[in-house]
């Protein structure tokens, strides 16, 4: 039997093929695991439905894909529109995968100073009040023992420079994990977050990962980057009842860059 045989649940957040998010539902579904996808909402005069094309193209070829339906987190009807859809379908749920970010492109091109009111008030929004508002809706069909995971990143710990706005908002996401998991333990649900190197994905895109990338390389101890498929089983394995003694944490996938106090081999590379 599959680590997720008998299990449903909820990926928020998949973009693309190259999102984190797919990566781990592929992990889940491989397991035996049933998943309701959301995408982001297409424009009304977009024809041609461009952000539910993207993700149905991966789930309509996946047996476990059970349902898509658009997502705005933005707007709670939407967000119930969604958890009535699961409940409809799965009755309770036993994991949900909140993986959704977002900050214009203006305001992260921007020095963190500079950022505008309204593209902070945005951007912690979607990607920090988005975990708690999703998390509240769905208390209703969790199941107790259920699992929820998030994606953060590095730069809400400390300072990345390029990684500006959205640094301060995985730094109350982390804060919100913590609170949610206190709010929700009577229940045995869990909530944890993944906390990633650099990866290719439409939002590192947007936050400078190619610069990242070489830089992660040389100092990380493992002297390499992580990969999606690596990615997409640590967070399978929060989702799992694999992690049910963990909650509250913050599960760092970067071959270990976050415990460096010092530029480490990458000195070496520099006297060269």
């Amino acid at each position: 039997m599959g680590l997720f045989e008998g299990k449903k649940g909820l990926i928020l957040g998949v973009a693309n093929d190259h999102s984190i998010a797919w990566a781990i539902a592929q992990q889940v579904m491989a397991g035996g695991g049933l998943c309701g996808f959301s995408h982001l909402p297409d424009r009304p005069d977009d024809e041609r439905q461009r952000n539910r094309r993207r993700v149905a193209m991966l789930t309509d070829t996946a047996p476990n894909a059970k349902f898509l339906v658009p997502l705005d987190v933005s707007n709670d009807e939407q967000i119930a529109a969604v958890m009535d859809t699961a409940g409809k379908e799965f009755g309770k749920i036993d994991f949900l995968l909140h993986a959704i970010a977002f900050a214009s492109l203006e305001d992260l091109k921007r020095d963190t100073i500079e950022t505008s009111r309204k593209g902070f008030l945005m951007a912690m929004e979607i990607s920090a009040y988005s975990l708690i508002a999703v998390a509240n809706s769905a208390r209703g069909i969790l199941n107790d023992r259920a699992a929820i995971a998030t994606m953060t990143y590095f730069g809400g710990e400390k300072a990345v420079p390029g990684y500006n706005v959205m640094g301060i908002c995985k730094a109350a996401l982390d804060a919100s994990v913590k609170y949610l998991a206190y709010d929700l333990g009577p229940r045995g649900i869990r909530v944890n977050a993944l906390s990633a190197g650099p990866i290719r994905t439409l939002a590192g895109r947007g936050a400078g990962v190619e610069d990242m990338l070489e830089l992660y390389e040389k100092m990380a101890p493992l002297g390499r980057n992580v990969s999606h498929d690596e990615v997409g089983r640590t967070g399978a394995f929060l989702l799992s009842d694999m992690s049910e003694g963990v909650t509250g944490e913050i599960l760092h996938v970067d071959c270990g860059y976050n415990i460096m106090g010092s530029p480490g081999r990458l000195l070496d590379a520099l006297k060269k």
